[in-house]
Formats: C-alpha cells, sequence, structure tokens
C-alpha cells in the first residue's frame, strides 16, 4: 500500500497542475475578451461620433479596406432611373459609398430606406455576391410648386412634397399658393390644360379657403372661380376671351363666383394733365 503512495501522490500534483493550468488560461482568455469588447465599445464610440471621420482619415477607409481583402467592397455599383438627383445622394441615404464595405449590407431594409424618401416612388435593390450592387429607382414626376407662406416646395400629381429638388430650379412649372393647393393643384391644372391660350397667360393660382381658386394672370387680371362648377366657369371665360378679347380690356378683375353672372371690374384710369391744366391723355393702372 504505501508503495502505491507516492504514485498517487504524484497523479494528484499533475491533476493540479493542470486545473491551474487550466484556469489561468481562462483567465487569460477572459482577460483578453474584456480588452477586445471595450476595444470595440470604444471603436464605436469614435465612429458614431465622427471622431475619426475626416478628409484623409485611414481609419475612416478601414472598414472598405478590410472588406475589399475578402471581396465585399463595393466595387461594382449600378444605378438606374435617376434623372432629376445625384446617385450620392441615394448611396448616402443606404450608408454605401463606392469601394466601402458591404458586409452586413441588407437589400431589403435599403429597398425600405429608399421608397420612405419623398422623391422615389419606388425601388428595387439587389445584391450580387461578393461585391456588386444593382440599384434601380422611380423617381416621382416634378409637377407644380406649391407657395405655403414664405415657403416653396416641389409636388407631384399626387401633391406630395419632395424635398431634394429645390423650386428654384424648376420655375417654370405652374405656382399654386394657399392650403390645400397641393392637393388640389393636379384637378385644376389638367383642366386649364384644355383651354392652352388661358392657361398661357395664368401666372399663379391660389386657393382661397380650401374651396375655390383665384386665378392670377400675367397680365395683372384676377381671375374668381367659384367653389362649385367652376370647370364651367373656366371654359365660359376662355369662351368670352376666344369671342370679344375680355382679357385684353384694359380690366382689372373677372368675378365668375354667382352663379349665371360674369362681374367684370374695369381698371382706373388716371387723366393727365399738361401745364396749362389740359387734358392730354388717359392711362388705365
Amino acid at each position: 500500500m504505501t508503495s502505491q503512495q507516492p504514485h498517487v501522490y504524484e497523479r494528484r500534483r499533475a491533476a493540479t497542475w493542470l486545473d491551474n493550468g487550466n484556469a489561468l488560461r481562462v483567465r487569460m482568455a477572459s482577460r483578453a475578451t474584456a480588452l477586445l469588447l471595450l476595444g470595440m465599445v470604444i471603436a464605436k464610440g469614435l465612429v458614431q461620433g465622427g471622431y475619426l471621420d475626416y478628409e484623409g482619415s485611414k481609419w475612416h477607409m478601414l472598414p472598405g479596406k478590410a472588406a475589399s481583402v475578402v471581396g465585399m467592397a463595393a466595387e461594382d455599383i449600378t444605378i438606374t432611373g435617376l434623372s432629376h438627383h445625384e446617385p450620392e445622394h441615394l448611396l448616402s441615404a443606404i450608408g454605401v459609398a463606392p469601394g466601402g464595405s458591404l458586409i452586413g449590407f441588407d437589400a431589403v431594409i435599403a429597398k425600405r430606406i429608399l421608397e420612405n424618401l419623398d422623391w422615389i416612388e419606388n425601388a428595387k435593390v439587389q445584391r450580387r455576391f461578393p461585391n456588386k450592387l444593382a440599384i434601380s429607382v422611380k423617381e416621382r414626376e416634378p409637377f407644380a410648386i406649391w407657395q405655403r407662406g414664405q415657403s416653396y416646395y416641389v409636388i407631384d400629381k399626387a401633391g406630395a412634397a419632395m424635398s431634394g429638388l429645390a423650386a428654384s430650379q424648376l420655375v417654370k412649372l405652374p405656382l399654386v399658393t394657399g392650403e390645400g393647393a397641393n392637393a388640389a393643384a393636379a384637378e385644376l391644372i389638367n383642366h386649364l390644360e384644355a383651354y392652352p391660350e388661358l392657361l398661357l397667360q395664368v401666372k399663379a393660382a391660389a386657393r382661397v379657403g380650401g374651396r375655390r381658386w383665384t386665378l392670377y394672370l400675367d397680365s395683372g387680371i384676377t381671375v374668381q372661380l367659384p367653389e362649385k362648377n367652376w370647370v364651367q366657369a373656366v371654359k365660359a371665360v376662355d369662351d368670352l376671351n376666344r369671342t370679344q378679347q375680355l382679357l385684353s380690356k384694359g380690366i382689372k378683375s373677372v368675378d365668375m363666383r354667382l352663379d349665371g353672372r360674369v362681374v367684370v371690374e374695369v381698371a382706373e384710369v388716371a387723366l393727365e394733365k399738361d401745364v396749362n391744366g389740359k387734358k392730354a391723355a388717359a392711362t388705365s393702372q
């Protein structure tokens, strides 16, 4: 029995040594993991805080370079369907840059983000592994400019404002003003297009009380349309203008708000006198 004791002792010593070694490795691994997590948290904070996001920053390009090593960088990006916007605006919205990382990129989420932009009607996003990205969009078409207070918005036919477009760049579009004018503009303009001679003279249209329109012509004449039967009123104004040159007779306004009646306000006439007090000329104002 005594001869076996040293052997048993040696085995116990070996087991104890192995246990201590495992514990040491576990502690070292735990510390390394903790340091790694801490480093990741710090790095994330630096990136999100913009501390590494400056021109020429090597850290800023690191994710893309790392992705490139494994063939996951955005090296082939195809975008179709853009007419009024720059590709950079679209890519910025989905967080993609040429040569940047595609690791973790989700085409479904990217499609949802793009279709939430107020200037995109629909979008299609395809990820072609490992480094190709195909994006197809349909932009909303600018239809008119809507003035609301002191602000101007480009709107589509549905009246939806498109923040990505500057109204100052599309001054040839029809101008509508007032609350609710954006939603009602398409109906008005579509009817005015049936009377091209009248439409050419319309400088702007104001929505009054959310119920009716007043047209402002280039000549300074205003045409007040009724709340009801305004389509017939537009036709009547066009007929009178073609047959009797109504809009070229020195008038100030045409009021169509009374059913079956046309009220015309004549422009004021000022008489100019010469130095002797004699009437010299009459001018309309």
